[in-house]
């Protein structure tokens, strides 16, 4: 999914854009994934994402209930939805996300207290598929950073190894470096198989990956973390 020189758009001259902004905005324009989004009515280019990944990982095959976590502005939603229009969606986020057809949206903080046990009452029942894209707000500091987002991984492993039923897949965005051990450690236990992969949708010149922990072992009450 190339562009030649001659195809890729230039961004018209505007004094008060910063630099980044603009180096942001040429990128979209020039950005085919995010063209396809458009063509194709997906919210986001992330939904590529997750379909190259549902693709060497079937994912969603026979999907049944799923927990979107960070599922702003709803790709991901949309894309599961679709491929599979059977399955059960309930995703939650800070942001305000607009409807989805199908899908149960939860506007509050996934570290509150209260927000496990409403995206489980409204899913009512074990999900065999727990995805996460969450990632921190940045400050700009590369470790600080990390580190918070890495908490949002752990929390939302978390969540997954209490609640995913036996044989079910966690999916999330981790960064440079991939999993940290004790984490990666926690997920050997807990599933039979752990990956990392990084789509060919996300940029090359992003530092993000995704941690595939699929096998969920034995049943949610069974489970000590």
């Amino acid at each position: 999914m190339s562009r030649s020189g001659s195809d890729r758009q230039k961004l018209k001259s505007n004094k008060k854009r910063t630099a980044s902004s603009a180096r942001w905005l040429a990128r979209q324009l020039n950005d085919p994934y995010v063209a396809k989004a458009k063509a194709e009515g997906y919210r986001s280019r992330a939904a590529f994402k997750l379909a190259e990944l549902d693709e060497k990982f079937g994912l969603l095959k026979g999907t049944r209930a799923v927990v979107d976590l960070g599922i702003a502005p709803g790709g991901w939603a949309q894309l599961v939805a679709k491929k599979s229009p059977q399955a059960k969606i309930v995703g939650i986020d800070l942001l305000e996300v607009d409807p989805i057809p199908g899908v149960t949206i939860f506007q509050m903080d996934f570290m509150d207290d209260k927000a496990p046990d409403a995206l489980m009452d409204a899913l009512g029942e074990a999900p065999d598929l727990v995805l996460s894209d969450m990632a921190a707000n940045t400050v700009g500091h590369k470790q600080t950073d990390h580190l918070r987002t890495m908490g949002l991984v752990e929390a939302a492993a978390d969540f997954a190894i209490r609640t995913l039923a036996e044989g079910g897949t966690f999916v999330a965005k981790v960064f440079a470096g991939g999993t940290d051990t004790a984490l990666l450690s926690i997920l050997k236990k807990h599933f039979a198989t752990v990956k990392h992969a990084k789509p060919p949708a996300s940029r090359k010149d992003s530092s993000e990956w995704y941690v595939i922990a699929s096998g969920c072992k034995g049943a949610p009450e069974d489970r000590v973390i």
